[in-house]
C-alpha cells in the first residue's frame, strides 16, 4: 500500500509521460487494413499485500488456541457455545433516497458532478438509447467526438455485432435534429486486449460505412488478458489533442463483461480518471454486474473434440476497492458468481468520477458457475452501496473504523487466493484416491491441516464476539451486514470442518463401494461433498462422533445467526448468500466421482486448446 501511495502521489506528474510511450503518433496514415497497434506493458508491480500469518497451532472448533489429541476427537469451547444469539441486535438504516436507476433524467452534467453508478438495462440496445440522449445533451453545447473501446474477449463477439448492426440507428436517431450533420459527431473505434488497436485509421470520423468496418475489424483476443484501464487512458490520451484542436467535447464508450486485469486496474485506474477529467472526458461503461466480494467467477466450456468440461475464470469482481467477503466457502476458493446488485469498482468509479453512466446489462449467462439471477431489490439496496472512492483515500480512513479494520483483516487472512502458500494452508483436500492406502495418508494429512484451520476460524469468531459493541456503534447498512455474514459463516465453517475431521475418519473404517463405469465414464475417485443432513444429526451414528451435543448447539446457533441475516437485510446480496449456506447445508460426505474419458481424435487432427475467456 505504501507502494501504491507513492505511486499516485507522482502519478499526476508522469501522466502524460507514461501515455506518450504507449501510443504511436495520433492519426498517421496508414495502408488500407492497416491497425494501429499498441503493446501495453504487463510489468507491472502490485501493491503489497497486508496480511497476518495464519496460527499454525491445533485447535478445536470454537476453542482458539488450544490443542488437541488425535485427528477427529476435537472439542468445543463451552464458553462460546453458551453466547447467545438473541442479543445481537441488527438495525438496517433507512435508505438514501435519489433518483432510482432506470429513471434517469437526461440533463447537461455540470464539469466536475458526478456521474451514475448504476443504471440498470435489459440489454446493450437500451443502454444505446440512454447514450443517445446524452449525445444529444452534449450536441447541444457543441461538436463532439466520441471514442469506443471494446473489449476483444470471444465473450464479447456477440455484444460486437450487436452495436455494429446498431450504430446506424443511433447516428439515424442523432441526425433527425440535424445536430449530428456536417461532422458535428464524430467517431473513434479502438479495441483492447494485452494490447491496444487503433481501428479508426485516419483518426475520428462521420462516416457511417468506416465505423462499421472499424468495429468489424475488431477481433478476438486469444491472451485472455484485459489490460483495461491502460487503455482507457491511452484511448482518450491517443484523442485529446484532435478533440482540443477542433474544440469538440469528447466521450468514451466502454464496451465490456470482465473488470479487467487486477494488477492492471490497481495500476491505471487513477491514471485513467486524471486522464479523462484532464480532457473533460465522460465515460459510459457497458459492463457486468459484479461479482459479489469476489473478483472471480467461472464459466462453463465444454471441449468439442474431447468432450471433457473445463470452468474458465472471468475476472467479473468485486463491487468495491477491497474485498469485504470471505474468500472462501469453508474448504477452498469460492467458485460461485452471486451477483453483487453493483458494477465491478474500477468501472463504477470510472464512470462515477467523470460524470458518465455505468450500464448494468443482464447477467443471465446459463454458463456462469453457481450463478444467481435474483434482481435485489432496488430500494433495499440504496443504503448498501459501495464505497467509490479511491483505495487509498479508504486506507488512509481505516484506522477511524475499527471494525472495517478487522473485517478485512480476517478476509485478508483467511484468503486462498493471497498466496500458493496460504492456499496449501487454508484449502482443504476434495479428492481422494481409490486406492485404500493412498487414501488414508491423504486424510491423516487432511486432517492436521483442518485442525490449525479450525483453530484461525475460532480466533476470528472470538475477534467478532469481542468487538461486537463496534458492530452496534455502524452506521452502514453495508458494514452491518458484512459483520453479519461473515459471524455465521465463522460459526458454520468451523461446524463443516469439524464433520470432515470426522467424517474421515469414519470413511476409513465404514469404505464405500461404487461401480467401476457409469455409462461413458470411469470411476475417477471419491470426492467431498456438502449435504443437508450433518453427520452429527445421525442418532444411530452418535457413538461414532465425539462432542456431538456440542456440535449440534453450533448448528442451530449457526442457523439462527443465518436467519438473523436474512431477516435484517432483506432483498440484498447478504440474505441470499445466507439462505445459499443454509440450503448448502452444513454436513460432508464422500461420493463416487466419475469422469468422461477423452475422445480418441483421428490420426493427424490436431487438439485445440483450452482457451481463455
Amino acid at each position: 500500500m505504501i507502494l501504491l501511495a507513492l505511486g499516485i502521489l507522482v502519478m499526476g506528474d508522469r501522466i502524460e509521460a507514461t501515455l506518450d510511450e504507449l501510443i504511436a503518433e495520433p492519426f498517421e496514415v496508414l495502408e488500407e487494413n492497416e491497425l494501429t497497434e499498441v503493446e501495453l506493458h504487463e510489468e507491472i508491480e502490485a501493491a503489497t499485500k497486508m496480511s497476518v500469518e495464519v496460527m499454525a497451532s491445533p485447535v478445536a472448533i470454537g476453542e482458539a488456541g488450544a490443542g488437541v489429541g488425535d485427528p477427529g476427537e476435537p472439542t468445543i469451547d463451552p464458553k462460546i457455545v453458551e453466547q447467545s444469539t438473541t442479543d445481537i441486535t441488527v438495525a438496517v438504516g433507512p435508505p438514501q433516497h435519489f433518483t432510482p436507476a432506470g429513471e434517469y433524467l437526461v440533463q447537461d452534467v455540470p464539469e466536475g458532478a458526478r456521474g451514475d453508478e448504476r443504471m440498470i438495462v435489459e440489454n446493450v440496445d437500451q443502454a444505446l438509447s440512454q447514450i443517445t440522449a446524452e449525445l444529444l445533451q452534449m450536441l447541444e453545447n457543441g461538436n463532439v467526438v466520441v471514442v469506443w473501446a471494446f473489449d476483444m474477449s470471444n465473450s464479447m463477439e456477440d455484444e460486437r455485432q450487436e452495436i455494429h448492426d446498431r450504430i446506424d440507428r443511433v447516428y439515424t436517431e442523432l441526425g433527425i435534429t440535424g445536430r449530428a450533420r456536417n461532422g458535428r459527431l464524430t467517431t473513434a473505434v479502438t479495441s483492447y486486449g494485452s494490447n491496444f488497436f487503433i481501428h479508426t485509421r485516419n483518426g475520428p470520423t462521420s462516416n457511417l460505412e468506416h465505423i462499421r468496418a472499424a468495429i468489424k475489424a475488431v477481433q478476438n483476443d486469444e491472451s485472455g488478458k484485459e489490460m483495461m484501464c491502460q487503455a482507457v487512458g491511452a484511448a482518450i490520451n491517443q484523442h485529446r489533442e484532435y478533440a482540443k484542436k477542433q474544440k469538440r467535447q469528447m466521450a468514451l464508450v466502454l464496451l465490456t463483461d470482465e473488470s479487467g486485469e487486477p494488477e492492471n486496474n490497481q495500476m491505471y485506474l487513477e491514471q485513467a480518471i486524471t486522464e479523462a477529467k484532464s480532457a473533460n472526458c465522460r465515460i459510459y461503461t457497458m459492463g457486468r454486474e459484479a461479482v459479489f466480494g469476489y473478483p472471480h467467477a467461472r464459466m462453463r466450456w465444454k471441449h468439442p473434440q474431447t468432450g471433457r468440461t473445463h470452468w474458465l475464470l472471468v475476472d467479473r469482481g468485486p463491487e468495491t476497492a477491497f474485498a469485504e467477503q470471505l474468500q472462501t466457502n469453508g474448504f477452498r476458493r469460492r467458485h460461485d458468481a452471486f451477483s453483487s446488485g453493483f458494477g465491478p469498482f474500477a468501472q463504477t468509479r470510472m464512470a462515477n468520477e467523470t460524470g458518465g453512466i455505468f450500464f448494468m446489462l443482464p447477467t443471465e449467462e446459463e454458463a456462469i458457475v453457481a450463478g444467481e439471477k435474483r434482481r435485489y431489490e432496488l430500494e433495499a439496496m440504496r443504503s448498501y452501496k459501495p464505497d467509490l472512492r479511491s483505495q487509498l483515500e479508504q486506507f488512509e480512513e481505516r484506522d477511524t473504523h475499527p471494525m472495517r479494520t478487522f473485517l478485512w483483516q480476517v478476509v485478508t487472512d483467511l484468503n486462498p487466493l493471497e498466496s500458493p502458500q496460504k492456499a496449501r494452508e487454508l484449502e482443504m483436500r476434495i479428492h481422494y484416491s481409490l486406492n485404500p492406502t493412498v487414501f488414508v495418508r491423504q486424510a491423516r494429512e487432511e486432517q492436521t491441516k483442518a485442525r490449525q484451520y479450525l483453530n484461525y476460524l475460532a480466533q476470528a469468531e472470538k475477534i467478532l464476539l469481542d468487538n461486537k459493541r463496534l458492530r452496534e456503534q455502524e452506521v452502514s447498512p453495508r458494514w452491518q451486514g458484512n459483520y453479519d455474514l461473515m459471524l455465521a459463516q465463522l460459526v458454520t465453517f468451523q461446524v463443516r470442518i469439524y464433520e470432515y475431521g470426522v467424517y474421515l475418519d469414519y470413511f476409513m473404517k465404514n469404505p464405500k463401494t461404487a461401480p467401476q463405469t457409469r455409462g461413458a465414464a470411469i470411476l475417477n475417485n471419491w470426492a467431498i461433498t456438502t449435504r443437508k443432513i450433518t453427520f452429527a444429526e445421525k442418532q444411530e451414528l452418535a457413538k461414532d462422533y465425539p462432542d456431538r451435543e456440542k456440535v449440534l448447539e453450533y448448528i442451530q446457533r449457526g442457523k439462527q445467526l443465518f436467519a438473523d441475516v436474512m431477516k435484517n437485510h432483506t432483498g440484498t446480496p447478504w440474505a441470499a448468500r445466507a439462505q445459499y449456506e443454509l440450503n448448502r447445508g452444513f454436513g460432508v460426505e464422500l461420493v463416487a466421482d466419475y469422469d468422461t474419458v477423452d475422445r480418441k481424435l483421428p490420426s493427424g487432427i490436431k487438439l485445440m486448446p483450452v482457451p481463455k475467456y
